[in-house]
């Protein structure tokens, strides 16, 4: 269950609740929208949900109250292993383990535009145009990203949706090229100087975070190739040592949804650098090894790495960089 999954679960409870009597909420109160993220610091589970403390008010009861109205009812939903009530209100939700493989079927269905969604649908935005490298590439990703998760935005007064291309040349990417640069720049936090290091940009080494996201995609696409040599195809199911990389993809629609939220792409970028990171270390036990024979197991696994490949080339498509087969 991803994210923008589990947001409306929640809101569907809510709406059952209203409408049994159980919460007495008029109709315009109850939420089109729940945020879920991930738990503050001495919260359980996966996901958190403060829902129970915006209703309280138009519920006449206190927020725990109402966290234990829909703490049962979000539990009995399909996905959902667990629900506690912490702190004054929160809803801190488990997700049932023997189905979170299915994330990997969404992902290889969806392909590219996996993790986009409605939740900023009929909101607009008008960049204003800026020459300043860095502000341009910033200002061209927020856009997409705002765009992705349905929103309409812009830069200027044309009218249209910016067109997803390339930055024009900068100093910086005539030194390191137009992807090395738009990373460096866009890895950055807004706040933060960006790393400039020309050496360090161009190192094909695992220093270099968008060296290592490239790779990882690139490794996704030779397991792929040399499963086909193998007569080995991917197969969703569960992969009991890819818990840390499923985790990983189920949160990427949420970060897409924040980075958007925040016009922060340098959420994104670090998200890709986990997922990376994590591929990197999964993909040795996909294939089978000497004379080891292919088995479910190894499906699993490749269908797993595949997704994973499939997160990382979305995600630097969004910030404009080229995803390379071979590297």
């Amino acid at each position: 269950m991803t994210p923008a999954e589990l947001s409306r679960t929640v809101v569907r409870v809510v709406r059952s609740a209203v409408d049994e009597g159980a919460l007495s909420v008029a109709g315009d109160a109850v939420p089109d929208a729940v945020k879920v993220e991930r738990p503050r610091p001495g919260g359980g589970g996966d996901y958190a949900s403060g829902v129970a403390l915006k209703l309280a008010a138009a519920a006449g009861l206190p927020p725990r109250r109402v966290a234990e109205v829909l703490r049962q009812r979000i539990a009995d939903q399909p996905g959902i292993a667990l629900v506690e009530v912490s702190g004054p209100g929160f809803l801190n939700i488990t997700l049932d383990r023997g189905g979170r493989h299915e994330v990997v079927q969404d992902i290889l269905e969806a392909a590219i535009p996996y993790g986009y969604g409605d939740s900023l649908r009929g909101q607009s935005f008008e960049f204003a145009d800026v020459s300043e490298e860095r502000g341009r590439v910033v200002t061209e990703v927020v856009v997409r990203l705002l765009q992705s998760q349905g929103a309409v935005a812009r830069i200027g007064r044309t009218g249209e949706p910016l067109p997803l291309v390339a930055s024009p040349e900068s100093r910086l990417s005539a030194l390191v090229g137009v992807d090395a640069a738009r990373w460096a720049f866009l890895r950055a936090a807004r706040h933060d100087r960006p790393r400039t290091d020309v050496e360090e940009l161009l190192a094909q080494r695992e220093s270099n975070a968008l060296f290592r996201v490239r790779y990882a995609y690139s490794r996704s696409r030779a397991l792929t190739r040399n499963a086909l040599e193998l007569g080995l195809e991917g197969a969703v199911g569960p992969v009991p040592d890819g818990e840390a990389l499923l985790g990983l993809l189920s949160e990427h629609p949420g970060v897409l949804e924040s980075a958007a939220r925040h016009r922060a792409p340098d959420r994104l970028a670090r998200h890709l650098e986990a997922v990376a990171d994590e591929l990197l270390r999964f993909q040795h036990g996909v294939l089978p090894l000497g004379d080891e024979k292919p088995s479910a197991a190894h499906r699993n696994r490749l269908a797993l790495a595949e997704a994973a490949g499939t997160v990382l080339a979305g995600g630097l498509s969004l910030l404009g960089i080229d995803a390379p087969e071979f590297l």
